[in-house]
């Protein structure tokens, strides 16, 4: 079979424009970027207000596996069914990070025949969104080191600056370094580190502001240090506002692509926070949901991150009510869950496949405690038995939820019809009322408990001193009142990586907690999480390279 470059290298690419009709946007709306990308104004929001929302659909899956489960090739594949079985639909999709496609996954734009393309820009540089990101977040990072230098008027304690560098690159050698070596004329020496681009707080902002004036008001109050009297230093204390804004003004406008089979897709930001959200901005689901008739997103990660992020942050903040939750598992990523190696993984075992399909029962509790159905899509692998098969389709019909064999990789949109079909059945039958998890006028505590238990099945929390300081210095600020963000290894449904299937008799620690106010949630990470990863022992980046006429190979 062909790699996933070739297949999106020999499909043509339509205009931008004509994709554009698709969804009933003129020409003169689009902002383009070449033949094959643009941007769309923010303007389409008003001229499309009066339009009744289409129906939203959230994809998320199981925790991920080395076995690979296939979230965004469902996602991208379940649209272009939705428009082979004549509905209008549209694909909202985050935008890929450069620093996991040259660390690990080479790329993230689905994969086989279920692809957003032009798949080399959206994996590269695409629109410059990632590049305005980092230039607002570093000019911030300039502008506090800046006023250290030039006096220091705020009173800045240098110990307790909060807000750090990003870059968009997976690079440990930035989590920790020293700015403001080499004498009095390059600045005032103190500890710093870099985040990757997609865990900062801009990235947040961007993902969740609604327009110019949103995105101003949540700039400046980010909460960038306290003083050596104690009191809390924002952004816009440091006037550095309006520059920031000035440089995410294209960046805020959702960016138009389209799938293999022209299926129009708007992909704009990323995961934010690193809480693993990998969910599209506020905006971008916001105009799918007025454009089309049925929108398909995508929270990424496990359910337990992903989907429950975008459900008790993003769907609060924007007002969003999903018809529909499609939980995405593979029959491998079963089997490692109850015990398999991955280089056995191609060999039938339904006794593994019973052992780790708790993990894919708990995911669908899960997402039914937000009262919203949920279908299983399992993305097939030649691999898969017909033993398999069935044991998957008798445990669904236990579980009285609809199951579909997606075989979207090799068939594309027709390997994702029956799929459809469910999807479309069950949001026809109205059952969906959703609700998030909890009150966010519960304490902190109370929030993260409720998740703990509720969606991890952990036994409670436990803070580390730290935790329990920074928690009564955000009560301080009257902040605690806000949605949590669980910053967690995506591997398990607890905070131990290597804990698979469903952890039992465990509690959970929080070492940190970190107000990002500009954003609008508490993150509380756990475990050892890195909001700046590095890249492994063979990164994706040795197989990429491009030829004499610049034909990209490598990408995946």
């Amino acid at each position: 079979m062909l790699s996933d470059i070739q297949i999106a290298q020999q499909t043509p690419c339509l205009p931008i424009t004509e994709i554009a009709k698709k969804l009933n946007i003129d020409a003169d709306d689009l902002e383009l970027y070449g033949k094959y990308k643009a941007k769309l104004p923010l303007s389409l929001n008003k001229k499309y207000a009066d339009r009744e929302n289409g129906k939203l659909i959230l994809v998320t899956a199981i925790n991920p596996t080395p076995a690979g489960e296939g979230k965004t090739t469902i996602t991208v594949g379940l649209g272009q069914a939705m428009n082979k079985i004549g509905k209008n639909a549209c694909i909202a999709l985050r935008e890929p990070s450069m620093g996991p496609v040259f660390g690990v996954k080479g790329g993230a734009a689905g994969g086989g025949y279920s692809q957003v393309i032009p798949m080399e820009d959206i994996n590269l540089h695409f629109t410059g969104d990632m590049h305005a990101i980092t230039a607002a977040n570093n000019l911030l990072c300039a502008i506090i080191d800046n006023h250290m230098q030039q006096g220091n008027d705020l009173r800045i304690d240098q110990r307790r600056i909060l807000f750090k560098r990003c870059l968009d690159m997976n690079d440990r050698a930035l989590r920790n370094v020293i700015v403001g070596l080499g004498g009095k004329v390059n600045g005032v020496p103190r500890e710093d580190g870099f985040m990757i681009t997609v865990a900062s707080e801009i990235m947040a902002i961007l993902c969740l502001a609604t327009d110019i004036d949103d995105l101003k008001t949540r700039l400046g109050n980010i909460l960038v240090a306290w003083t050596l009297d104690n009191t809390p230093v924002y952004a816009k204390d440091l006037n550095a506002v309006g520059a920031m804004a000035a440089l995410l003004k294209d960046a805020i406008k959702p960016n138009l692509v389209q799938t293999l089979e022209n299926t129009p897709a708007i992909m704009h930001g990323g995961p934010f926070a690193n809480i693993a959200h990998g969910c599209n901005s506020v905006t971008a689901t916001k105009l799918a949901l007025k454009l089309a008739d049925y929108c398909i997103t995508e929270a990424g990660f496990g359910a337990d991150l992903g989907a429950e992020k975008f459900l008790d942050i993003k769907c609060r903040y924007a007002g969003l009510k999903p018809e529909c939750v499609v939980v995405v598992a593979t029959i491998r990523a079963l089997k490692y869950n109850g015990g398999v190696a991955r280089a056995d993984l191609q060999n039938e075992n339904v006794e593994a496949l019973k052992a780790g399909i708790v993990n894919l029962k708990t995911h669908i509790e899960n997402m039914r405690k937000y009262n919203v159905p949920v279908v299983v899509a399992i993305n097939k692998f030649h691999t898969d038995t017909d033993a398999e098969i069935a044991y998957i389709k008798e445990f669904c019909e236990e579980m009285q939820v609809p199951v579909s064999l997606a075989e979207v990789f090799a068939k594309g949109g027709e390997g994702g019809m029956d799929l459809a079909e469910k999807v479309c059945a069950v949001i026809d039958e109205g059952k969906a009322d959703f609700a998030p998890l909890y009150d966010e006028k519960l304490s902190i505590k109370e929030k993260l408990n409720t998740i703990a238990k509720e969606i991890y099945r952990a036994d409670g929390v436990i803070f580390t001193a730290a935790a329990e300081k920074a928690i009564k210095d955000i009560e301080s600020l009257g902040q605690d009142k806000l949605p949590v963000c669980v910053a967690k290894t995506q591997y398990s449904l607890s905070d131990d990586p290597t804990k698979l299937g469903k952890p039992e008799n465990f509690v959970m620690t929080v070492r940190e907690v970190k107000l990002s106010a500009g954003a609008g949630f508490i993150v509380c990470l756990t475990g050892d999480i890195m909001t700046m990863p590095g890249l492994p022992k063979v990164p994706a980046a040795y197989k990429i390279d491009v030829d004499s006429d610049g034909k990209i190979d490598g990408l995946f």
